[in-house]
């Protein structure tokens, strides 16, 4: 079983897939944050960092899926592959922050790697409005994020809904997670594991 959760920063990915794991009694994969050595210069000078982190976070994340499907376990994953390649490299080369020579080159490796990889069987996303966002950004505190603007949160916004909305590689969950809070509230995290029981439910 193979189970990825995708939002936006600040949804709340890295909190559920810890919870998950603990309920589940899942293997928790986490997204190589604190290891990452482009993310401080990126928020200081994206134009020049940006093929360098997107490349770290394919890279990174091409190796976890491997790793996952030679382990054989039941995992939660925080992020996919699909949300780097469909998300945030598109919008950086929108933004004039990815050169398009760069981001050609980003695309031919993605679809290199992309005819290697599993999709997850269930993905959930995590739709959440841009308060929500910034909101649990400045709870969690970390100071390489503080310069994130509502600008750049907006546009992510705008691209995961575009590709959730065409996404069909495997089962989709949506939850909406402005009205939940599934830290500090049992019955909204049981109200999320109670919609993935019955998708999983479906998987078998």
């Amino acid at each position: 079983m193979h189970v990825a959760i995708a939002g936006n920063i600040g949804a709340g990915k890295t909190t559920l897939t810890k919870l998950l794991a603990r309920h589940y009694k899942w293997k928790p994969h986490y997204e190589s944050v604190n290891e990452n050595p482009y993310l401080d210069d990126f928020y200081t000078e994206m134009e020049r960092w940006s093929f360098n982190l997107q490349v770290y976070f394919l890279n990174s994340r091409f190796r976890q899926i491997l790793e996952l499907r030679e382990s054989g376990k039941n995992i939660v994953q925080d992020r996919t592959i699909y949300e780097d390649a469909n998300i945030f490299a598109p919008n950086l080369h929108a933004m004039g922050l990815m050169t398009n020579r760069d981001f050609t080159n980003y695309k031919s490796l993605f679809e290199l790697m992309e005819n290697l990889v599993t999709p997850p069987d269930l993905l959930i996303y995590l739709r959440a409005d841009i308060a929500k966002l910034v909101s649990q950004i400045h709870k969690r505190g970390r100071e390489y994020e503080s310069s994130i603007s509502i600008d750049y949160l907006s546009r992510l916004n705008e691209r995961y809904e575009a590709w959730i909305s065409t996404y069909k590689k495997g089962k989709l969950l949506i939850i909406d997670v402005d009205n939940l809070d599934f830290i500090e509230n049992p019955e909204d995290l049981g109200y999320i594991i109670d919609r993935i029981d019955a998708q999983i439910n479906g998987l078998f």
